[in-house]
């Protein structure tokens, strides 16, 4: 056992758990143990248990991103002060201010990558649980010597569930080949597509004049083709559960875009105009000056009867 084995260890035996539970309860209803769609199922019941378990931390990755559109101006300032500094204590203290900024709002620039890097230990932990069932190697928990041979032996429309593209290309399983071909191209139009709606509707126009947009647009490009490295190298099960994971997040963004948008954003505008269409928002709401800064001035304080009187 190497040293990743070892540290996904209790991973591991926890997916055995929900992928052996899930097949339990598909076999109950009357599908076959052997079947390779009771375990396509059992996969996706795996991506519902961690996608609904990550929710949490979904929803607190929108609050953080709001922050850091709500603490841009402010960024900016601290990037004005620092122009054109190249010396290390510039850097410094700029990143210091940087830094306490970031705490004061309670938010961080990678908080968008939290669900993502939650998920690659059980996607890792998924890996060698079907690596070792195709190996024949019996699992750590529930995966048991018959459960080890059932999914050896399961396959979709001929395609073995082990099998990875390069193998099914040397074999000339065209089948493998061709399912792994459509699976690799869903991945990128569901990575795409999520990026694109997030950049095109749920960005406000003062976001979309930043050089830091302009830099996340080239990678919009860029990113999704690295599921051609997922898409040669593990098999089949692994990437109908990176498939399906990428599909519940394409549509759980389009939802949170819908719902909660952006201020100043397309979809923000886009919602407001339903909200308006339905006579629930009238010009004179308050919503309608929602996105834009309050301006700092002194607040007028309330002035007493008797203090009137004495105006008089």
């Amino acid at each position: 056992m190497n040293f990743f084995e070892t540290i996904l260890w209790p991973l591991r035996w926890l997916v055995e758990v929900v992928l052996v539970l899930w097949h339990q309860l598909f076999t109950a209803l009357g599908l076959s143990a052997e079947s390779g769609v009771t375990w396509v199922l059992s996969i996706l019941g795996l991506v519902i248990v961690v996608r609904s378990a990550l929710i949490p931390v979904t929803v607190r990755q929108i609050k953080s991103q709001r922050r850091m559109m709500d603490i841009q101006p402010e960024m900016k300032k601290i990037q004005a002060k620092y122009k054109n500094k190249k010396d290390q204590f510039s850097r410094e203290a700029m990143s210091r201010e940087t830094m306490a900024l970031y705490k004061k709002h309670g938010t961080n620039p990678f908080s968008s990558c939290l669900p993502i890097l939650i998920q690659m230990p059980v996607f890792f932990s998924l890996f060698y649980v079907l690596r070792k069932a195709s190996e024949g190697t019996v699992g750590i928990g529930l995966m048991d010597r018959e459960l080890t041979d059932s999914f050896n032996a399961a396959s979709i429309f001929g395609a073995p569930l082990k099998m990875t593209f390069t193998q099914g290309w040397e074999s000339q399983n065209w089948v493998v080949v061709g399912l792994l071909g459509a699976i690799v191209v869903m991945m990128i139009a569901s990575q795409f597509f999520t990026q694109l709606q997030i950049m095109s509707k749920n960005v406000s126009d003062e976001t979309k004049n930043s050089p830091m947009y302009r830099q996340q647009k080239i990678l919009l490009y860029i990113i999704p083709f690295a599921f051609l490295f997922s898409g040669v190298t593990f098999p089949l099960a692994l990437n109908i559960y990176w498939m399906t994971s990428n599909i519940w997040t394409m549509a759980q963004q389009g939802i949170v875009i819908n719902t909660m948008p952006n201020p100043g954003s397309e979809a923000w505008r886009a919602r407001q105009a339903r909200l308006k269409a339905k006579g629930k928002l009238t010009d004179d709401a308050p919503e309608a000056t929602a996105a834009a800064p309050q301006p700092q001035g002194q607040r007028q304080q309330p002035v007493s009867a008797k203090r009137a009187k004495k105006k008089k």
